[in-house]
């Protein structure tokens, strides 16, 4: 070790007297202010821990003097805003569907509600914006196979498509051809039929037979001319929207091996009034009847 107070030869500035390696510490202490900075930190930091909960525990953590958290502040709020909302609730609670959207504020509180739930709870089947997908209807448009006035759409929410629910909307597409109904000919001239009720059909021989299977097999739930049927959730062929397609290999594939999609019941899950905000957003969105 060399002696104290030796002078550096490079920086002017006694030394430590430590060397390591030939390397000699300088005496340079830390500036006045940073320390007093630091030990002001320290103070604050004593009393942080003393005012308020810092310190973890196997228990849980301490409380502070003062009583207060983060947790409490955001169970407080949504306490408020819980019963701010609840003034609301009631109304809709209290309100029939074509009053609600007869009222302007609680139609805008409903469709605000609405809109929320069903990003949470809708929008992984029919998207986002509604807009739906290959198998998922789209909800914007005005082609509804069960009905699209504010009651029909609440008792589809409410009790779903093929669900669990003892009162569930409930009819299944046959497949023909795995069960053994009709064979793989007979089905692609009930498609070139079906073709020919939207004026595609390029097979007019072939359509004309399809046409005497299509009443043989399928009008008891497609109506005559196809048109569909509301109370049987039948499509409606003739027009130009398809829930899984509406090309010859679609529809033959519909026919083949059927089509039975699920819609889950929401009634339990979600509240009355919330399952009531849903439908009146679903109605707005510019498909209701």
């Amino acid at each position: 070790m060399a002696g104290k107070n030796e002078v550096d030869s490079h920086s002017g500035m006694e030394t430590t007297g430590h060397e390591w390696d030939g390397i000699k510490e300088l005496n340079t202490p830390l500036p006045r202010w940073w320390l007093w900075t630091f030990l002001a930190t320290v103070v604050w930091a004593v009393g942080y821990m003393i005012a308020m909960p810092a310190v973890p525990l196997p228990g849980g953590f301490t409380k502070g003097v003062l009583g207060w958290s983060s947790r409490g502040t955001v169970a407080a709020e949504l306490k408020e805003a819980a019963a701010a909302q609840q003034v609301w609730l009631d109304r809709i609670a209290a309100t029939d569907l074509a009053g609600i959207e007869k009222d302007p504020e609680l139609f805008n509180f409903a469709v605000a509600g609405g809109r929320s739930a069903f990003g949470v709870n809708c929008a992984q089947c029919h998207g986002s914006g509604a807009a739906g997908s290959k198998g998922y209807p789209n909800l914007n448009d005005d082609d509804w196979l069960w009905g699209g006035k504010l009651e029909d759409i609440q008792h589809s929410i409410a009790v779903g498509i093929r669900s669990t629910s003892p009162d569930t909307r409930n009819n299944v597409m046959a497949a023909y051809v795995k069960d053994g109904i009709l064979t793989g000919a007979e089905v692609a001239d009930v498609a070139e039929y079906v073709l020919s009720l939207s004026g595609r059909s390029t097979d007019a021989a072939a359509a004309e037979r399809g046409k005497v299977t299509f009443g043989e097999q399928c009008v008891a739930c497609h109506q005559e001319g196809g048109v569909g049927s509301r109370e049987l959730g039948a499509p409606n062929l003739t027009d130009a929207v398809w829930l899984y397609g509406g090309t010859k290999a679609d529809i033959i594939q519909t026919v083949s091996y059927g089509r039975a999609g699920v819609m889950p019941a929401w009634a339990g899950k979600l509240s009355p009034e919330t399952i009531k905000m849903l439908t009146v957003y679903v109605h707005a969105l510019g498909g209701g009847e």
